[in-house]
C-alpha cells in the first residue's frame, strides 16, 4: 500500500514538471516571437475592411 502512495505522488510530480516545462516553452516563444506577432496583428487589423 505504501508503494502505491509513493507512485501516485511521483505521478503528480511528473505532471507538475510537465506543466512547468510547457509553461516555460510558451513563455520563451512569446518572448522570442511576441513583437513579430504583435506587428503582424497590427498590420492585419489596419488592413481589415
Amino acid at each position: 500500500m505504501s508503494q502505491f502512495k509513493r507512485e501516485a505522488g511521483q505521478g503528480l510530480v511528473e505532471y507538475g514538471l510537465l506543466v512547468l516545462l510547457i509553461a516555460l516553452v510558451i513563455f520563451v516563444a512569446i518572448a522570442v516571437f511576441g513583437e513579430t506577432v504583435s506587428s503582424l496583428y497590427s498590420q492585419v487589423v489596419s488592413n481589415w475592411p
